[in-house]
């Protein structure tokens, strides 16, 4: 893992995002005290998404009405979602 000075890191900071976009960890020092250790994203997939949802239980009978009573708080002229409760 590299080490820079936060002077540098801001100075050349186009550069670290592309040393870590090439998957480079970087550990970025002020008054040589680390600071931060900036690296790579873990890019989310289709498998993770499958994985997360894998121990959830189906949508129960009700799920596509309540989604459709949602999403039409969400596009009609609506102002109070609350007013028919």
């Amino acid at each position: 893992m590299r080490t820079i000075s936060a002077t540098e890191a801001s100075r050349r900071f186009s550069d670290l995002l592309d040393s870590i976009e090439r998957g480079e960890s970087v550990t970025i020092t002020r008054g040589n005290r680390p600071i931060a250790e900036i690296r790579p994203a873990h890019r989310r997939t289709g498998r993770d998404l499958r994985a997360a949802l894998a121990d959830m239980p189906a949508p129960d009978d009700r799920f596509e009405t309540d989604l459709a009573d949602a999403l039409s708080y969400v596009t009609s002229e609506r102002t109070d979602p609350w007013a028919d409760a």
